[in-house]
Protein backbone atom coordinates (compact mmCIF):
# COMPACT_ATOMS: atom_id res chain seq x y z
CA UNK A 1 0.00 0.00 0.00
CA UNK A 2 1.29 3.56 -1.09
CA UNK A 3 1.62 6.28 1.70
CA UNK A 4 -1.23 8.10 -0.15
CA UNK A 5 -3.72 5.42 0.34
CA UNK A 6 -2.18 4.26 3.50
CA UNK A 7 -3.23 8.13 4.76
CA UNK A 8 -6.47 8.16 3.18
CA UNK A 9 -7.35 5.54 5.49
CA UNK A 10 -6.14 6.88 8.09
CA UNK A 11 -8.21 9.87 7.94
CA UNK A 12 -11.32 7.57 7.43
CA UNK A 13 -10.12 5.88 10.69
CA UNK A 14 -9.78 9.19 12.46
CA UNK A 15 -12.93 10.51 11.29
CA UNK A 16 -14.57 7.45 12.34
CA UNK A 17 -13.31 8.19 15.83
CA UNK A 18 -14.21 11.61 15.88
CA UNK A 19 -18.01 10.96 15.33
CA UNK A 20 -17.81 7.78 17.94
CA UNK A 21 -16.98 10.58 20.20
CA UNK A 22 -19.61 13.31 18.89
CA UNK A 23 -22.30 10.63 20.04
CA UNK A 24 -21.29 9.43 23.05
CA UNK A 25 -23.59 10.79 25.49
CA UNK A 26 -22.08 13.93 28.38
CA UNK A 27 -21.80 10.81 30.85
CA UNK A 28 -20.06 8.39 28.76
CA UNK A 29 -16.41 9.76 30.38
CA UNK A 30 -14.85 6.18 29.69
CA UNK A 31 -16.07 5.38 26.32
CA UNK A 32 -14.56 9.17 25.53
CA UNK A 33 -11.46 8.14 27.31
CA UNK A 34 -10.77 4.97 25.33
CA UNK A 35 -11.25 7.20 22.26
CA UNK A 36 -9.45 9.82 22.61
CA UNK A 37 -6.79 7.42 23.69
CA UNK A 38 -7.08 5.79 20.00
CA UNK A 39 -7.42 8.82 18.66
CA UNK A 40 -3.80 9.60 20.29
CA UNK A 41 -2.20 6.66 18.96
CA UNK A 42 -3.78 6.83 15.37
CA UNK A 43 -2.90 10.72 15.02
CA UNK A 44 0.46 10.36 16.13
CA UNK A 45 1.18 7.34 13.89
CA UNK A 46 -0.02 9.21 11.31
CA UNK A 47 1.36 12.55 11.32
CA UNK A 48 4.83 10.64 11.82
CA UNK A 49 4.54 8.82 8.78
CA UNK A 50 3.50 12.39 7.01
CA UNK A 51 6.56 13.58 8.47
CA UNK A 52 8.84 11.15 8.13
CA UNK A 53 7.55 10.25 4.69
CA UNK A 54 5.91 11.80 2.79
CA UNK A 55 6.04 15.16 3.05
CA UNK A 56 9.81 14.70 2.31
CA UNK A 57 9.13 13.02 -0.19
CA UNK A 58 6.50 15.51 -2.18
CA UNK A 59 9.21 18.09 -0.95
CA UNK A 60 11.88 16.10 -3.23
CA UNK A 61 8.98 15.17 -6.02
CA UNK A 62 7.00 19.08 -6.10
CA UNK A 63 8.94 21.51 -5.57
CA UNK A 64 6.25 24.13 -5.86
CA UNK A 65 4.15 22.58 -3.41
CA UNK A 66 6.78 23.42 -0.76
CA UNK A 67 4.65 26.37 0.97
CA UNK A 68 1.58 23.72 1.66
CA UNK A 69 3.85 21.27 3.34
CA UNK A 70 5.29 24.02 5.50
CA UNK A 71 1.44 24.68 6.06
CA UNK A 72 0.91 21.01 6.81
CA UNK A 73 3.61 20.64 9.17
CA UNK A 74 2.64 23.89 11.32
CA UNK A 75 -0.67 22.38 11.61
CA UNK A 76 0.56 19.12 12.62
CA UNK A 77 2.63 21.13 15.53
CA UNK A 78 -0.39 22.75 16.86
CA UNK A 79 -2.26 19.16 16.26
CA UNK A 80 0.71 17.51 18.34
CA UNK A 81 0.44 20.04 21.08
CA UNK A 82 -3.43 19.81 21.48
CA UNK A 83 -2.87 15.85 21.19
CA UNK A 84 -0.29 15.97 24.29
CA UNK A 85 -2.66 17.84 26.42
CA UNK A 86 -5.36 15.52 25.92
CA UNK A 87 -2.96 13.07 26.47
CA UNK A 88 -3.66 11.33 30.55
CA UNK A 89 -6.24 14.67 30.89
CA UNK A 90 -9.40 13.11 32.64
CA UNK A 91 -11.92 13.25 30.69
CA UNK A 92 -14.43 14.92 33.29
CA UNK A 93 -12.05 18.06 32.95
CA UNK A 94 -14.09 20.47 31.80
CA UNK A 95 -11.83 21.36 28.52
CA UNK A 96 -11.93 17.92 27.76
CA UNK A 97 -14.80 17.94 25.15
CA UNK A 98 -13.77 21.32 24.29
CA UNK A 99 -10.04 20.31 23.45
CA UNK A 100 -11.64 17.44 21.33
CA UNK A 101 -13.79 19.38 19.31
CA UNK A 102 -10.78 21.87 18.46
CA UNK A 103 -8.76 18.75 17.72
CA UNK A 104 -11.53 17.54 15.46
CA UNK A 105 -11.86 20.93 13.87
CA UNK A 106 -7.81 21.42 12.97
CA UNK A 107 -7.81 17.60 11.64
CA UNK A 108 -10.71 18.03 8.95
CA UNK A 109 -9.40 20.99 7.97
CA UNK A 110 -6.15 19.27 7.44
CA UNK A 111 -7.42 16.25 5.79
CA UNK A 112 -9.98 18.47 3.77
CA UNK A 113 -6.88 20.52 2.46
CA UNK A 114 -4.36 17.24 1.54
CA UNK A 115 -7.12 15.19 0.12
CA UNK A 116 -8.53 18.15 -1.85
CA UNK A 117 -5.64 19.75 -2.87
CA UNK A 118 -2.35 17.99 -1.96
CA UNK A 119 -2.95 14.39 -2.68
CA UNK A 120 -4.27 14.89 -6.53
CA UNK A 121 -1.14 16.41 -6.80
CA UNK A 122 1.49 14.10 -5.50
CA UNK A 123 -0.88 11.48 -7.33
CA UNK A 124 -0.10 12.91 -10.60
CA UNK A 125 4.14 13.79 -9.54
CA UNK A 126 4.63 10.81 -8.10
CA UNK A 127 4.32 6.80 -8.29
CA UNK A 128 3.07 4.72 -5.78
CA UNK A 129 6.74 2.49 -5.45
CA UNK A 130 7.97 6.30 -3.91
CA UNK A 131 5.72 6.24 -1.46
CA UNK A 132 6.86 3.40 1.41
CA UNK A 133 5.43 2.98 4.63
CA UNK A 134 7.75 2.89 8.12
CA UNK A 135 7.22 2.09 11.52
CA UNK A 136 5.89 5.47 12.83
CA UNK A 137 5.33 6.64 16.94
CA UNK A 138 2.21 5.75 18.62
CA UNK A 139 2.45 9.22 21.38
CA UNK A 140 2.21 12.41 20.26
CA UNK A 141 6.11 14.60 20.32
CA UNK A 142 5.08 18.14 19.53
CA UNK A 143 9.22 18.86 20.74
CA UNK A 144 10.24 16.58 17.77
CA UNK A 145 11.87 17.63 14.56
CA UNK A 146 9.35 17.91 11.98
CA UNK A 147 11.91 18.28 8.98
CA UNK A 148 14.46 16.00 7.58
CA UNK A 149 16.83 14.46 7.93
CA UNK A 150 16.32 14.50 12.26
CA UNK A 151 12.48 13.76 12.36
CA UNK A 152 13.69 10.51 10.47
CA UNK A 153 16.38 9.88 13.52
CA UNK A 154 14.07 11.08 16.18
CA UNK A 155 10.56 8.94 14.72
CA UNK A 156 12.60 6.03 14.59
CA UNK A 157 13.82 6.03 18.84
CA UNK A 158 10.38 7.66 19.42
CA UNK A 159 8.29 4.99 17.75
CA UNK A 160 10.79 2.26 19.37
CA UNK A 161 10.22 3.47 22.55
CA UNK A 162 6.42 4.66 22.35
CA UNK A 163 5.67 0.88 21.52
CA UNK A 164 7.48 -0.29 24.54
CA UNK A 165 5.72 1.83 26.44
CA UNK A 166 2.43 0.87 24.67
CA UNK A 167 3.37 -3.41 25.35
CA UNK A 168 4.21 -1.87 29.12
CA UNK A 169 1.15 -0.21 29.35
CA UNK A 170 -1.12 -3.35 28.09
CA UNK A 171 0.64 -6.05 29.89
CA UNK A 172 -0.43 -3.94 33.41
CA UNK A 173 -3.89 -3.54 31.93
CA UNK A 174 -4.25 -7.25 31.48
CA UNK A 175 -2.73 -8.17 34.97
CA UNK A 176 -4.67 -5.83 36.98
CA UNK A 177 -7.69 -6.87 35.11
CA UNK A 178 -6.99 -10.66 35.94
CA UNK A 179 -6.05 -9.54 39.70
CA UNK A 180 -9.50 -7.36 39.90
CA UNK A 181 -11.55 -10.45 38.49
CA UNK A 182 -9.67 -13.03 40.84
CA UNK A 183 -10.87 -10.35 43.40
CA UNK A 184 -14.13 -10.31 42.57
CA UNK A 185 -14.58 -14.11 42.54
CA UNK A 186 -13.03 -14.25 46.46
CA UNK A 187 -14.67 -11.58 47.75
Amino acid sequence: MDAVTLLRNDHKTVEGLFKKFEKAGPNATKTKKDLVEKIIEELSIHAAIEEQVFYPAVRDAMPDAREEVLEALEEHHVVKWTLSELDGMDPTDERFTAKVTVLTDLVRHHVEEEEGELFPEVRKAMKRKELEEKVAPTRPHPRAPDTPPANVIVGVAAGAVDRVEDTGKRTVRRVLGRTRGRERKAG
